[in-house]
């Protein structure tokens, strides 16, 4: 049986922190179970106070690791200006998992603008704040690394989520510029993008009609086995991390501009 290969941009000789949103389920809860395993001492951002109390105790239980909540809601700018202020003015950040995020099912002119208004707060102006508040002290420490969950989606263009896709395609873009201008620095990045995963992603209300019987069963992936290759790959020299050969197979083909526009015709015609 062989261990867990590092985590990198882990100075020698000290506990490393991440800060990870959106933690109090799914793909953020995961990074906290693996990052505590791995020693981190951990802060915990979400709306939740209630179920990131209940993580803490249990990390805190499992591990030994310090383990700090903040409760914010990322969409209210002034809550992501409070918890980036507390980033650049606290202790040092190994790892910034940018993970909090959300999705909506109908037609950009059907769903409630206050909410896709919510979603480029949450996906886009959010992770560009902390990120900010998060880069100096890395860039003088010449180690850290920054995780923004996106998407599959990033790569599709389809009627029912086009402030997703727009959103998830943003943090990519942004995610690869970036890492080239911080080429020099130590400072990794990286975009994840899972496919269809087993969380609560598709349990809030607004997928309340959402089928999942419609997707294969061999297309999703447990949080666990994408979280561990977001981690692995992390210092792979890659910013696009697609977890899961069968997601990669579909990366590739949605990259080709046909193909891209042939599945959005294809989900417009399920959208009527």
């Amino acid at each position: 049986m062989t261990s867990s290969p590092p985590t990198p941009s882990i100075p020698a000789n000290q506990n490393p922190t991440a800060l990870i949103t959106g933690a109090s389920g799914g793909l953020g809860e995961e990074y906290a179970r693996q990052l505590a395993a791995k020693g981190y001492h951990l802060i915990l951002v979400a709306r939740r106070e209630e179920k990131l109390r209940a993580i803490r105790d249990d990390l805190v239980a499992q591990h030994s690791v310090d383990v700090e909540i903040r409760v914010a809601d990322l969409a209210n700018p002034q809550d992501v200006l409070r918890l980036a202020g507390q980033i650049a003015d606290g202790a040092p950040l190994d790892l910034l998992i940018n993970n909090a995020g959300f999705g909506t099912l109908g037609n950009f002119a059907d769903v409630d603008p206050k909410r896709q208004l919510e979603m480029v707060e949450v996906h886009t102006a959010a992770p560009m704040r902390l990120i900010r508040a998060a880069l100096p002290g890395m860039i003088q420490r010449r180690h850290g690394a920054i995780i923004n969950v996106s998407s599959v989606a990033g790569f599709i263009v389809a009627a029912g989520s086009a402030t997703y896709c727009a959103t998830k395609a943003f943090l990519n873009t942004f995610s690869e510029s970036l890492q080239i201008e911080l080429a020099s620095t130590g400072v990794r990045v990286q975009a994840l993008c899972p496919g269809f995963t087993h969380t609560g992603f598709h349990s809030t209300d607004e997928f309340a009609h959402f089928d999942r019987a419609q997707i294969p069963a061999f297309l999703w992936m447990s949080a666990e086995d994408v979280v561990a290759t977001s981690l692995r790959r992390l210092n792979s020299g890659h910013v696009i991390c697609v977890p899961g050969f069968k997601n990669r197979c579909l990366v590739r083909l949605l990259r080709c501009r046909f193909i891209r526009h042939l599945a959005g015709r294809m989900a417009r015609k399920r959208e009527q």
